[in-house]
């Protein structure tokens, strides 16, 4: 596995890499050890997938609060999403900024998202699927989220002829530094 770090320290693209023969190519994309010697949380609590129906479907901006708290390794198996991330640690050099990777089932790119770190997507085709790997199980109570187009963050979503979201996601707040979240 290849590591490319981010703006956003403790958050790495993560490309596989490929062994390849007349068959086709092996690539590993979860390895404890590799996680580890970076110093990265290499716990593996819940995986889940994310099918999406329509291309312009965004999903996010979410994170979970300590003790909760999760790593995630986020993938595209199918289709194309642009994957955004946006820093809210506050004690942070990059606090508040974000980063933005296009994740598809042709690059098999990666992105492992810290914790403290707000995760979301937008998908660019039709017939998304997204995997999640994270350290933690989801927990209601400490899921939180912020507003996906807060303008404090400066994310630029990619233009879709029509935005797919959901109540929650369309109405979480803006992010306010120092508040209780």
């Amino acid at each position: 596995m290849k590591f490319a770090a981010t703006a956003i320290p403790g958050a790495f693209v993560i490309d596989p890499e490929r062994i390849a023969d007349e068959r086709g190519f092996f690539a590993r994309i979860w390895s404890d050890r590799e996680l580890v010697e970076r110093g990265l949380d290499a716990r593996l609590a819940q995986c889940s997938v994310a099918f999406n129906v329509r291309a312009g479907t965004l999903r996010g901006m979410h994170y979970q609060l300590p003790p909760h708290a999760e790593t995630k390794l986020v993938r595209c198996t199918r289709g194309a999403i642009l994957d955004v991330i946006v820093d809210l640690r506050e004690d942070s050099p990059a606090f508040c900024r974000h980063v933005a990777v296009e994740l598809s089932m042709d690059n098999r790119r990666m992105l492992y998202v810290p914790e403290g770190v707000a995760h979301g997507y937008q998908t660019l085709t039709d017939a998304s699927e997204v995997c999640y790997q994270m350290s933690a199980a989801y927990a209601p109570t400490h899921a939180r989220g912020v507003r996906w187009n807060d303008p404090r963050f400066g994310i630029v979503w990619p233009d879709a002829p029509e935005r797919v979201m959901n109540e929650r996601d369309r109405t979480y707040p803006d992010f306010v530094p120092g508040a209780p979240r």
